[in-house]
């Protein structure tokens, strides 16, 4: 019997099973068959070039435009470069010392051709790419897969060594004799939903006849992903509801009045709404769990701080989760600046009804930390703020009846987790998640319904545009001349300005060859590269770009004269702090910084931000990055200084960023343009994604069938115990790990 869970080294042979494992990961049956296709070609189509990705293995269906062979230069053997053609852009393969290419790459002739994209002298190449040529005559295929005498062609997700044809060969060896699989969903509903069985969709998934095949088969595998979720988030929901929470009424002459009265500026109407809600939240019996979406600057924390207060008044503790120490920091800042002598409890000056906001970090010396401790657990503190230092198991709480997480990506489930279970009475403390943009899982979550949302789309009065302009070093490289002229210009102002890098430098592990070089590059643009193509291995990647490098560079180069400054996440914290303090009271004209000044850190005199590498970055990373500046009077500018060629997915990113600043269509753009992403939150929890077919935008209606359907059978059956088939396809999606994952998100 070949089963789902047979090994694919009894299979096909020990040598394929262990390639497949370890170039993706791919060790059983049905490891391989949900190892789905990433798109369909048909024969007679070609393969649009200009949106390959350099760095990933791509498997384009082309054809050979022109061939040719050379001596090279300064080494012995040959070179045959050979161009191939999608119709509108063309793509360059090189084969090195195989002269015999020559007499097979015939002009005319189409195929499919397997690589890593790279690039050299800022044109798209495949180095040595594996190919397989074929005819118009299905009968001239000699030894090609049968899968290319179809009219559809399935491409497959691929490695180096591993190109799509050689899947879709293993996939068809595998098909030939498995031995199918019992179907999960009972009878009843598939014939109501009008779905394919399990192993009709599985075998269409990979050999289908026409298109209709490919979508009965996909709509019968969404379905499986959307509706395993949609068990697993309804058995959390109904488990949720037996829990208590602690009951924080508003009171009429408690410290959030006093606050209200004396705000210097009036709240947006976004800000009302959503201070209403979460205060109705509050005065439930069971756990508020909320996410709060808005714009960079359109007041979360404003919202956050009037909710803590309405909890302080009942007499309980709110505490604020911060992603990195500096911004715990400017975090407590702002609130004791907000509040005023609210926030003075026990000090000269303080208002009579006034509470205290406690700083709690890892960094703390012993004195100041013991201080801290005290008074998170005599309640003395009424706000306590910090980083995952606040979850540690001697930090304690007299009543935690609020907890507030800022940018709640950057924090492990079992951190939250850990904070959350410290409320009071057995009771789960209320949770306010806030995001400047919504990161995929945080979207998916918020469709899925786990988390009830609001957002903030109006920017206070006051804020000024953010402009955003795409730096191509590569094909235009006298403009970043041009950026580092705008920087002493903005300096010569009164101004300041960011340069954010990916690396911080030096020490880390694996830093790569020549990082001085690729910064110096970067910065000067001084190198021109090589007379001959690049090793056999294509160009390789450079590192990404160091803090510690690119502050060198530009001190000694195009910002000399300048007052630069370095943060960076390994400074000791006193040192972050210092830094930050000199940047805001304008001792430094420019900071070079990793992404620890991504969210929160507030310099309303910085007007431009240079980020380097920009490629590296996510969408919503860029989008919290320049959210920096522009933050006074001035207007801000943000500069994505890329090597990303026209035409690439990235550079298309890119541009799309630079053409907007609603944080809401990026967040949207951001899901369409990732390949997968895992909902289930495998970043964290480093498992593979159990959703391989699932599409949060376009499938929005197959979620909210299979969450009615969800809510229907876990209504009747919440353990699924008269339900083992789905039972089993839960646990297949949503395993243990990853179950208690969403438990605890």
């Amino acid at each position: 019997m070949t089963t789902l869970d047979a090994k694919l080294d009894r299979v096909l042979g020990a040598k394929t099973g262990k390639a497949l494992d370890s170039a993706l990961g791919l060790a059983t049956v049905g490891d391989l068959l949900r190892h789905y296709p990433r798109r369909y070609a048909e024969r007679g189509e070609l393969t649009a070039i200009a949106g390959l990705e350099i760095g990933e293995h791509a498997t384009v269906l082309a054809q050979v435009e022109r061939v040719s062979k050379r001596t090279m230069k300064s080494r012995r053997g040959t070179i045959v470069e050979a161009r191939i053609t999608d119709g509108h852009r063309s793509l360059s393969c090189t084969f090195f010392n195989q002269a015999w290419r020559e007499r097979e790459l015939l002009p005319g002739r189409r195929g499919m051709f397997a690589g890593k994209v790279t690039a050299y002298r800022d044109q798209l190449q495949l180095a040595h790419p594996e190919y397989q040529l074929f005819d118009a005559d299905k009968t001239d295929l000699g030894s090609a897969a049968e899968e290319f005498a179809a009219a559809v062609l399935p491409v497959y997700p691929a490695a180096q060594g591993l190109p799509s044809w050689s899947i879709a060969q293993c996939v068809s060896q595998v098909l030939d004799v498995w031995d199918g699989a019992e179907d999960p969903l009972p009878v009843e509903l598939r014939d109501r939903m009008g779905l394919a069985d399990l192993e009709s969709a599985l075998r269409k998934i990979h050999r289908p006849q026409n298109f209709g095949d490919v979508e009965a088969a996909q709509d019968r595998l969404k379905w499986d992903e959307a509706l395993a979720v949609q068990l697993a988030l309804a058995q959390l929901r109904g488990a949720a509801k037996s829990h208590p929470a602690p009951v924080c009424r508003m009171r009429d002459d408690g410290v959030l009045v006093a606050f209200d009265q004396r705000m210097p500026f009036e709240l947006t109407k976004g800000q009302q709404e959503i201070g209403e809600q979460i205060a109705a939240d509050l005065t439930t019996e069971h756990p508020m769990n909320r996410l709060v979406q808005g714009e960079v600057g359109s007041g979360k924390t404003v919202v956050a701080l009037r909710a803590m207060l309405q909890v302080v008044d009942s007499g309980r503790q709110a505490a604020m989760l911060a992603p990195t120490e500096v911004l715990a920091a400017q975090h407590a800042r702002s609130l004791r600046e907000l509040l005023g002598d609210l926030a003075m409890a026990g000090e000269l000056g303080g208002a009579d009804n006034a509470t205290r906001v406690t700083l709690l970090t890892g960094s703390l010396n012993a004195a100041q930390r013991k201080k801290a401790l005290l008074e998170a657990a005599s309640g003395e503190a009424g706000i306590v703020v910090g980083t995952h230092a606040l979850i540690q198991d001697r930090v304690s709480f007299a009543d935690l009846g609020l907890v507030v997480v800022d940018e709640q990506h950057r924090f492990g489930v079992e951190q939250r987790d850990a904070l959350r279970a410290r409320g009071g009475d057995d009771a789960s403390p209320h949770v306010l998640v806030m995001t400047a943009t919504p990161i995929p899982r945080t979207v998916a979550m918020t469709v899925y319904g786990d988390l009830e949302t609001s957002a903030l789309r109006e920017l206070p009065r006051g804020r000024s545009p953010i402009s955003t302009s795409v730096v191509p070093v590569a094909e235009k490289p006298a403009w970043l001349d041009r950026a580092w002229a705008r920087i002493h210009e903005e300096v010569a102002a009164g101004h300041q300005v960011y340069v954010v890098c990916p690396r911080i430098g030096d020490d880390e592990e694996n830093p790569g060859k020549g990082k001085k070089k690729a910064a110096k590059s970067a910065v000067d643009d001084s190198d021109g590269g090589g007379e001959e193509p690049p090793p056999e291995d294509g160009e390789e990647r450079r590192p990404p770009l160091a803090v510690l490098d690119v502050a060198e560079q530009l001190s000694a180069g195009p910002l000399a004269g300048l007052r630069l400054g370095i943060l960076h996440g390994r400074l000791a914290a006193d040192d972050k702090d210092a830094v930050m303090r000199a940047f805001a009271a304008g001792e430094l004209d420019v900071l070079v910084a990793t992404t620890v000044i991504e969210v929160g850190v507030n310099v309303p005199n910085a007007t431009v931000m240079v980020i380097m590498d920009a490629d590296r970055f996510g969408v919503s990373q860029l989008h919290q990055l320049r959210g920096r500046v522009g933050r006074g009077s001035a207007p801000g500018l943000c500069l994505l200084v890329s090597e990303a060629m026209a035409g690439t997915t990235t550079r298309d990113r890119l541009d799309a960023v630079a053409s907007t600043t609603d944080g809401f269509e990026l967040a949207r753009l951001d899901l369409e343009l990732r390949r997968e992403g895992d909902i289930l939150g495998a970043a964290q929890s480093g498992r593979k994604s159990g959703l391989k077919m699932l599409s949060l935008l376009r499938d929005e209606d197959v979620i909210a069938q299979a969450r009615e359907e969800a809510d229907r059978v876990v209504g009747d059956d919440p353990r699924l115990r008269n339900n083992p088939g789905l039972a089993r396809m839960v646990a297949e999606v949503v395993d243990a790990e990853r179950a208690e994952y969403l438990e605890k998100s």
